[in-house]
């Protein structure tokens, strides 16, 4: 069986794991945390970065953050999780799905503009496969309009656009390290805060339960106190410890990624030239970090039935995102079938192959003759 999805461990976790038990902090904040922290401020040049439970936790942050409230609006992509949306739901605003582009499947630019009203606050452009968004657009969209933007960079951690890292670009950015992503702790995330100090600030407070306790241990005041909202967000210091090995070998790990994206690329090159299928693209200005490797099939039909075969064969090719706007959910905000064509049309077509770091050559090879032999 080829998996979808393969943990990839450098040797290192289980050593700082129990280092971890040796220093008997394995709650929040420990060493490992602030090492994980440090480490993400430096590498990637952002102001702040705080490891979280999750990505969907730092999405909740940053909402909060913004105070979103009722009728307020955000704009984003409906191809995305659902995380995206419910940080902005759980504070009473409104997702404002926008369309996608054809070539990257990220959120289009020119809908964000369309999409804009009295009412909206903010823009949640998800960078979609480890490949950036059109950055310089969206962030024009909202210094012209007085918006805040907050990157979805769940896919994105050590992928770059324009020589920035992805999470750095925005006012507020997310990362995470699930399971699937390049970078794992098996649950975990982080929220970047980008030169507004009063955000790094409250986005501390709100992640310490709506207290300053950090504040407290550094210092800077003398109470430890409940200042304002928030809940409980730190991860535990044994997530960090495994987090820490991955981020040691970071280029290593990216690197065996691109050999295997490379490879893929290479293998189904003559398909796409005979118009069975189209290869994702990733534009001169962007630099990605090869988390996902997707082939768009001509049809649903054509897809299904490639996916499904792939299957009998013990190779684990999925789809993805089904729109939030076709969702229970988005029904309820008032959204329907044939709001968002191209994203309807690209969710329909897209499988995603088995994607990992220890994938063999020879398991590629196998993939890529089962793919040309079913088309």
């Amino acid at each position: 069986m080829i998996p979808f999805n393969k943990l990839y461990i450098t040797g290192k976790e289980e050593i700082y794991v129990k280092d971890c038990l040796k220093r008997k902090h394995i709650h929040g904040d420990g060493y490992y945390t602030k090492k994980v922290n440090k480490f993400i401020e430096e590498k990637f040049n952002t102001r702040k970065a705080l490891m979280t439970t999750s990505c969907s936790s730092a999405l909740d942050i940053a909402a909060i953050s913004l105070n979103l409230k009722e009728g307020d609006e955000v704009i984003m992509p409906s191809y995305t999780f659902v995380s995206t949306a419910n940080a902005v739901v759980l504070r009473g605003a409104k997702p404002v799905f926008a369309e996608i582009s054809k070539d990257t499947l990220n959120i289009d630019p020119r809908d964000v503009e369309n999409k804009i009203t009295n009412n909206t606050k903010a823009i949640f452009p998800v960078h979609y496969a480890g490949v950036s968004c059109d950055m310089d657009s969206i962030m024009d969209i909202a210094k012209e309009y007085n918006l805040k933007v907050v990157e979805d960079a769940a896919q994105g951690v050590n992928a770059r656009y324009k020589g920035k890292y992805l999470g750095t670009i925005g006012d507020i950015a997310c990362y995470s390290f699930h399971e699937t992503k390049n970078y794992s702790s098996g649950e975990g995330g982080a929220i970047l805060v980008n030169n507004d100090n009063d955000l790094c600030k409250r986005a501390e407070i709100i992640r310490e339960k709506g207290t300053n306790r950090s504040q407290f241990f550094r210092g800077e005041v003398d109470k430890y106190t409940w200042v304002d909202v928030g809940s409980s967000y730190l991860p535990s210091d044994m997530l960090a410890a495994f987090l820490c090995a991955q981020f040691e070998k970071i280029d290593e790990i990216q690197e065996s990624r691109k050999k295997v994206y490379d490879a893929y690329y290479v293998g189904l090159n003559e398909l796409e030239k005979q118009g069975k299928l189209k290869l994702p693209i990733i534009p001169e200005h962007c630099e990605s970090n090869y988390h996902m490797f997707y082939i768009l099939l001509n049809s649903e039909k054509e897809r299904d039935s490639l996916m499904y075969k792939l299957k009998e064969r013990n190779i684990g090719a999925v789809f993805h995102y089904i729109p939030l706007h076709e969702s229970p959910m988005g029904q309820k905000f008032g959204y329907k079938q044939g709001d968002l064509n191209i994203t309807e049309d690209l969710s329909r077509r897209i499988l995603r192959l088995p994607m990992y770091p220890e994938l063999k050559a020879q398991e590629i090879e196998y993939i890529v003759k089962n793919i040309k032999g079913i088309l």
